[in-house]
């Protein structure tokens, strides 16, 4: 028996006493990383954000093995923020609907969850129709008689994890959970994200595209909890990271009894190693942050200051002085000047070669 075959499904129950250090836990964690994402300027909040959301949208696309462009993700997500990049690159449609689904889901986040807006995910997921070969119902829940079975691992040795209801039920279902998603609870957010994902992704109510929705409905959710549009952390990178667990404990849970308490510690830890790791994939953000307000009162110029922000966001080769005088648009003896200027405050080194490949790069905080 299937969990949504117990008679009283989807009335849930769980260890509150359990669930309730680690969720505490887990509100302070959240509460100092946007604390200390909010005391960074808009500028260095908006380039977070872009990373953040760039790297849940590839990891969400991944755990279902597909592979996105990580440029074109970036991109995509930079126009749809009104965040300027350097440089723009072409979008396809899928990414394009990938990206309007998960910022959907974030930027709205006290928007209703309805059938339609669920729909417009649905075709953003599928602008054509089709999934791989097959053509899918789109604009509406999965129909045909089949069982919906929920499996993963490569073709020809997929595991079957659950079949979802029938979807001549399904209506019904979906009636029952959007009713409960709007409805305003004593709940805690971050448990009722923990519930969403689970019941939603065991009605699995479409023909494919499950698996991101799933995961959009959870990012919703948790901006509920953090009470903002910004994203500072990706639950979907964390369960790629533990994908064989994250089936593991699904099939655990859909074989088991309606006490859901070992997937909401489940899910909990996964978002509490979502938080606590955010500040090292955000550690280049965080460290511009700390260089610039290190050097707010040395008076620098405009190709100074361009070319320091270069340096820190990743400099693709040596530093040298004709590349500084090509980028700035100067001559190579303004460069020198440039950056012998630098070298002098203490904000440059030469690296280790010297003459004509003489190169330049940034001295480091804990060297200065």
């Amino acid at each position: 028996m299937f969990i949504h075959q117990h008679k009283e499904w989807p009335k849930f129950s769980w260890d509150k006493e359990r669930t309730l250090s680690l969720l505490t836990e887990i509100r302070y964690l959240q509460g100092k990383l946007l604390g200390r994402m909010q005391s960074l300027g808009f500028d260095l909040q908006d380039q977070a954000v872009l990373e953040t959301i760039t790297l849940d949208v590839v990891k969400t696309s991944e755990i279902e093995g597909e592979i996105m462009n990580t440029d074109e993700v970036r991109s995509s997500v930079a126009r749809k923020l009104g965040i300027k990049l350097e440089s723009e690159i072409h979008v396809g449609r899928y990414t394009d609907g990938v990206v309007e689904m998960m910022l959907d889901a974030s930027q709205n986040y006290s928007m209703d969850l309805t059938d339609e807006r669920m729909f417009a995910w649905h075709a953003a997921l599928f602008p054509t129709g089709h999934s791989g070969m097959y053509k899918i119902t789109v604009g509406n829940w999965r129909l045909g008689e089949e069982p919906m079975q929920v499996v993963s691992g490569p073709m020809g040795r997929e595991k079957i994890h659950f079949e979802a209801p029938n979807s001549k039920v399904l209506d019904e279902e979906m009636g029952c959970f959007v009713q409960w998603a709007n409805t305003g609870h004593k709940l805690d957010d971050t448990i009722k994200a923990a519930i969403a994902h689970l019941w939603f992704v065991t009605i699995h109510p479409f023909d494919d595209g499950n698996g991101r929705i799933t995961r959009a409905i959870t990012d919703m959710f948790l901006s509920r909890s953090d009470r903002s549009k910004q994203r500072f952390y990706s639950m979907s990178a964390v369960i790629l990271k533990n994908k064989n667990n994250y089936y593991d404990i699904l099939e655990t849970t859909q074989k088991g009894n309606l006490d859901i308490t070992e997937w909401i510690m489940w899910f909990l830890n996964c978002l509490k190693d979502a938080i606590s790791s955010s500040e090292d994939k955000l550690s280049d953000i965080l460290y511009k942050a700390t260089f610039w307000n290190t050097f707010s009162e040395i008076k620098l110029n405009d190709r100074q200051k361009i070319m320091i922000n270069k340096l820190l966001d990743g400099f693709d080769g040596k530093l040298r002085t004709g590349k500084w005088a090509k980028i700035t648009k100067c001559t190579e003896k303004t460069a020198l000047r440039d950056i012998e200027d630098l070298m002098r405050k203490q904000i440059l080194k030469k690296g280790l070669a010297r003459g004509r490949s003489t190169s330049y790069e940034l001295i480091p905080l804990n060297e200065g």
